[in-house]
Formats: structure tokens, sequence, C-alpha cells
């Protein structure tokens, strides 16, 4: 044998060795998608990657949850690879499994998989109380923000709004602003209306209910009752009477769950212990944010998983004995 061919020969290798490394450093990194600072996915998400990074010496996985564009723009993120988890709505969930709108123009994301279920989610409409919105229907002609383009808020709006066969020309005006920007421009008189889909407590509300004197929306009509009928991952809700200052009565809307998403080719033993650090500590999660606090094992690894769970958290479970 040539002494080039053993330099080529050692070269290769050197090169798989390399690339088997670099895989494997890649598949120890938990990468997960949240949403605005304000809103309770990127607590969640900051909560979970708390957690697993403490065993980090341990498992050698690294895991972190940067503000994200939320709903829409999450399961986007994975499909493109840049997150390897999400954090999303349930119904976000079962239309990218299926390949359904806003999600029909990529196809069916047959590779999603569940993880588990996280806190309820209500969709909400806060208007000012001088702009005298009483009930969805006073939000014709009314300056309202639906939400930025791929978030979960203007996703459901939209769905709502069909339901009832408007469009975006009933309102005078659509906002398009970030969740954390939304309170602010209710504040300071440049919208009568934000929409949310969202955990509650949630701190925008809270900002926006302590600054001025605003007001939730109840949702109840006939057409919504069609919506739920129709959509099943969609559920009767209702946000807590008392919570935000000058509603002290509790206010119908619909929901669903927030859902913690990946992939089919996410390793195993990732999805493990990401897994096993949140409910070897759930009591300590659960304190870490109020939206946390009803959550419970049972309902966490069936209620709103609208995809397979990945074989990673089925490990986990079946460990329990909860399946």
């Amino acid at each position: 044998m040539s002494c080039k061919t053993v330099t080529w020969a050692l070269w290769a290798v050197a090169w798989s060795l390399f690339s088997t490394a670099s895989v494997q450093a890649e598949d120890r990194f938990a990468r997960i998608a949240t949403g605005g600072q304000t809103g309770v996915y990127y607590v969640a998400g900051q909560s979970i990657c708390r957690f697993l990074n403490r065993g980090a010496v341990e498992h050698g996985i690294t895991c972190a949850a940067p503000a994200s564009g939320g709903g829409v723009a999450n399961v986007k993120g994975m499909r493109s690879g840049e997150f390897n988890f999400a954090i999303m709505q349930a119904d976000h969930q079962y239309k990218a499994l299926h390949g359904l709108a806003p999600f029909a123009q990529d196809g069916a994301m047959a590779d999603l998989r569940a993880v588990f279920s996280l806190q309820s989610e209500v969709f909400t409409v806060l208007a000012r109380r001088d702009a005298a919105i009483a009930e969805f229907d006073d939000l014709k002609g009314k300056r309202v923000n639906i939400g930025n383009p791929g978030s979960g808020q203007r996703d459901t709006l939209e769905e709502v709004m069909q339901a009832k066969g408007w469009s975006r020309s009933i309102f005078a005006l659509t906002a398009e602003l970030k969740a954390a920007d939304q309170a602010a421009a209710l504040g300071e008189g440049n919208i009568d209306a934000m929409t949310y889909f969202v955990g509650h407590p949630n701190g925008a509300i809270q900002e926006a209910t302590t600054t001025l004197d605003a007001v939730l929306v109840p949702i109840g009509e006939a057409q919504i009752e069609r919506l739920l009928a129709a959509k099943p991952y969609y559920n009767r809700a209702e946000i807590p009477g008392g919570i935000y200052r000058g509603n002290p009565a509790a206010t119908a809307s619909i929901g669903g769950k927030a859902v913690l998403s990946t992939s089919a080719a996410t390793s195993a033993d990732v999805v493990y212990q990401l897994v096993k650090a949140v409910f070897d500590n759930l009591e300590r999660f659960k304190r870490l944010h109020p939206a946390f606090a009803e959550l419970n094992e049972a309902e966490m690894i069936q209620a709103g998983l609208s995809a397979p769970l990945h074989e990673g958290a089925l490990r986990y479970y079946r460990e329990r004995g909860w399946l």
C-alpha cells in the first residue's frame, strides 16, 4: 500500500470520527421555541431548560429556550431545523401534523411528535372600557390588534372570524403588533382592543388592566358553538374572575392546551432526559408560574396531545407505570 493511500485512509477514518462526534454533540442539545418574553410559553421553555441543564454533567445535554415568534412561527422553526422542540397550541400541532392551514403550503409534518401538554390556554379579548365593547360583536368598527403574522392569537382569531363570516374589513383598523407590544398600544389609546391566546394569569393582561380601565370580553355566540363542534382541538373555557383589576367575574371563551412538541428524528435519549427532568421536579416546576399550578401527570401525558407521543417520552411514562 502506498504512502498516499495510507494517508487518505487515515484521513477518511479521522473525518468519520469527527463527523460522528459532531452529530453526537448536536444530538445532545435541546433548543426550544417559546414565544414573547411576557408570555407563559417563554417561562415554560426557560423552566424546562432550568431543570434539564441541572443534570448536564450526567447526561451531557444542554438546553436553551430563546424568545421566538410563538404559534405558527414555532412550527416553521421546527420544520426548518432552527429548533428541535417547540411549545405550541394543540390546534397548531394537529394542523401541522395533517398539513392543514396555515401549514397547507408546506404539507403534512408527519414526523411531528408530542412530548407532554402544559397549561390550559384561553382565547382572550381585552378592550378599553371607554371603547364600549361588551361582547364579541361589539368589535365591529373598532381598532383591534389581531396579532403578528405567525402568532397563535392571529390564527385563532382568524378561525373565530371565519366561523362568524367576518373579514378584516369589519374592523376600523387592524394592528399586527407582537404580544409584548399590545398592552402599551391599548394603554396609549392606539387600539381599542387586543387579542391573545394565552394561559392565565398573564403579564401583558396584568399590565394593561393595571395601567388603564380595561375589560375582558366574553365569547359565547352560536357561531362559536359550531366552531367547537367542528374543531376537536378547542374546548369551552373561561378566564377566572378576580385575577385582573376591574374584572371580578369569570369570562366565557374558548381554549385549548399548550403542548411541547418535537420531531421523530430527535434523539430518544434527549427526549427521555428532558421529560425526566420535568416530571422528577414537577412540584418545583409548578411553582415557577401561576399558570402551572394545576398541572398534573395524568393530564399532561394525554390532554391536548394531537400528535403521537415521541418514543423517548413513551419510555419514561412506561417506566413510571403511567401508560
